[in-house]
């Protein structure tokens, strides 16, 4: 399945598979985002799977908008992945 982000104000909307062959894709498009806006909204409902190079992007965009004191909401049923990864997170 191909990998797409879509986006309106704010709001984006990913599909396919995320994983090690496309993770650049991601980063390039939510490169810096928080220097230019202050909220970011990401639909994961679409999201087919995820390897640990898609969860740590996401991670890693959930920590700058922590460490640059912004608002990243991530929303869906999409992904077990990224949703264990934030539970182990929360439970240590």
């Amino acid at each position: 399945m191909d990998f797409k982000i879509t986006n309106c104000n704010n709001f984006f909307k990913i599909k396919g598979v995320l994983d090690k062959n496309n993770v650049t894709v991601f980063n390039d498009e939510f490169n810096n985002i928080f220097e230019k806006v202050n909220n970011v909204t990401i639909s994961i409902q679409e999201i087919v799977s995820m390897d640990k190079y898609g969860v740590d992007a996401i991670s890693k965009l959930h920590e700058e908008a922590l460490a640059k004191n912004k608002r990243l909401s991530i929303i869906g049923f999409g992904c077990k992945e990224l949703y264990d990864h934030f539970k182990s997170e929360i439970a240590a």
